[in-house]
């Protein structure tokens, strides 16, 4: 069954050079539980492709179905609703608030909600544990290494319970063996049953995902052998 339907999506963009077509005409279908990777050189529109997945940049052209929602339909309102409810996202360079504990960043996704503060606090608690983290929670991020870092932010991706995880080159600044690590962490959340879809650079990190699709110039292509 698929979770994510991309029907038909074209992204342009208008520039000093006229304007630029990022995506063209892109047909993906996304089965519930994949770890799904999206490769391409740069500029190649992944991360274009990876925002309108997650609801943050609505497509010029065609329609992004998650969950039989016609996300881009949705008012505005309604459509932070939906992030909110559906989506976690994890970036290269992790995004923490300097300023805040491990613990107060895993939170920060739920201060919206209705929930006591002191059930937010033990909800943050869960997730650290779940990566390991459960003795760090008190730390900065700048007392923490880049992995640990990441590792925070994959929690506060995760703390609101969401259908699908995003990842925008998670291993990018990570050294091979924290890599590794973290893809392991992705394959358990998989398992335990998110659906990942990550924009990687690094065909190694191939061996840990369930498919992979390429991108080239802003259109879906077979994967050439070189990639």
């Amino acid at each position: 069954m698929s979770l994510i339907k991309v029907c038909e999506v074209t992204k342009t963009y208008r520039g000093g050079d006229g304007v630029v077509e990022a995506l063209t005409n892109v047909n993906l279908q996304i089965a519930e539980g994949e770890f799904l990777a999206l490769m391409g050189p740069s500029g190649s529109g992944k991360s274009t492709l990876l925002s309108i997945l997650g609801g943050l940049n609505p497509p010029t052209s065609g329609k992004l179905i998650i969950d039989d929602i016609d996300v881009y339909a949705l008012a505005p309102e309604r459509l932070a609703d939906f992030r909110h409810e559906y989506v976690g996202f994890v970036f290269q360079q992790y995004q923490l608030i300097p300023y805040l504990t491990a613990i107060e960043n895993v939170m920060l996704p739920l201060a919206i909600t209705a929930r006591p503060g002191r059930e937010q606090r033990d909800m943050a608690q869960t997730v650290l544990a779940k990566v390991g983290l459960g003795t760090k929670s008190l730390r900065l991020p700048n007392q923490l290494s880049g992995g640990e870092q990441n590792r925070v932010a994959i929690a506060r991706a995760i703390v609101n319970e969401p259908t699908i995880i995003f990842a925008d080159e998670p291993t990018g600044s990570l050294d091979s063996k924290t890599a590794m690590e973290l893809l392991e962490l992705f394959q358990a959340l998989n398992q335990d049953g998110l659906t990942i879809i990550m924009v990687t650079h690094n065909k190694e990190n191939l061996a840990w995902v369930s498919r992979s699709v390429y991108i080239r110039d802003g259109v879906l292509v077979p994967i050439p052998e070189e990639a």
